[in-house]
């Protein structure tokens, strides 16, 4: 099978968020899948097939199969629109989180996804130890979403990874407002092994609509101040969030594993 490495929310190599996408003429098994996740060892490897007009999309981390991701999501309609069906300009995917569709829009790669519901709880004292620091809110969907006052507070943060295990969510994301950007966020993802994802589109339909509300505006210029930075392009409308992104290109292999 083709395996690309495509580093997604940025414009140069070495920065973004790198997923694995492996096209596939048709299904292999998920033991195979879940081995080539864990050989790449990024935060995602992309999987999908083509089913008549559209395509079935999985995503696996290390730790097994996961039902959103939006920065294997971007890759992957990258892909296809790269190297696989080059006249079109739109692709929809069939997932676990339902149907997705991404958009070419000169640069950007631009994805419509179902935006989190989300409900507050309380800032506890074991929130506050995982993360080093205390928060002033705390969010819990998906995944769990602590806002800090300070973007440097999210910057500086050397949260304890045995102890976020033990908190509520599949991820943890942290926030703050930003100062050149509208919201500055890390994610952190020890219950996938991943220690720190580099940049994350599902977590962002928790952020997006959080900053949303408190800011007053539909269209946000998000930045994840990773390692590797990276910059999201968001908009939301109802209850659905837009995300945005460019691409670059690392690497085209072959997998020769069975």
């Amino acid at each position: 099978m083709k395996q690309y490495i495509v580093d997604a929310f940025t414009d140069k190599v070495f920065s973004g968020n790198q997923a694995a996408v492996c096209v596939l003429e048709e299904w292999v098994s998920e033991e195979l899948m879940i081995n080539i996740a864990k050989e790449n060892n990024f935060s995602e490897t992309a999987f999908t097939v083509k089913e008549g007009e559209k395509f079935r999309l999985r995503w696996f981390t290390p730790g097994g199969e996961i039902d959103l991701c939006g920065h294997a999501t971007l890759a992957t309609a990258y892909v296809i629109m790269q190297f696989y069906e080059k006249e079109i300009s739109s692709v929809v995917f069939e997932t676990l989180s339902g149907t997705l569709k991404v958009h070419k829009k000169e640069e950007l790669y631009e994805m419509d996804f179902p935006a989190y519901e989300f409900k507050q709880i309380p800032v506890t004292d074991e929130i506050e130890e995982a993360m080093g620091a205390r928060p002033i809110e705390a969010y819990l969907s998906r995944d769990l979403l602590v806002v800090f006052d300070s973007e440097d507070t999210v910057r500086n943060l050397k949260p304890d990874q045995e102890k976020m295990k033990k908190l509520d969510g599949l991820v943890v994301g942290v926030t703050a407002r930003g100062k050149e950007y509208d919201c500055v966020s890390r994610v952190f993802g020890p219950k996938l092994n991943v220690p720190e994802d580099p940049v994350t589109g599902s977590t962002h339909c928790l952020i997006i609509p959080y900053w949303a509300e408190k800011l007053g505006k539909n269209k946000l210029i998000a930045y994840q101040a990773s390692e590797r930075t990276g910059i999201l392009y968001a908009e939301q409308i109802g209850n659905r969030v837009k995300l945005a992104g460019k691409v670059a290109l690392y690497s085209v292999a072959d997998i020769l594993a069975k």
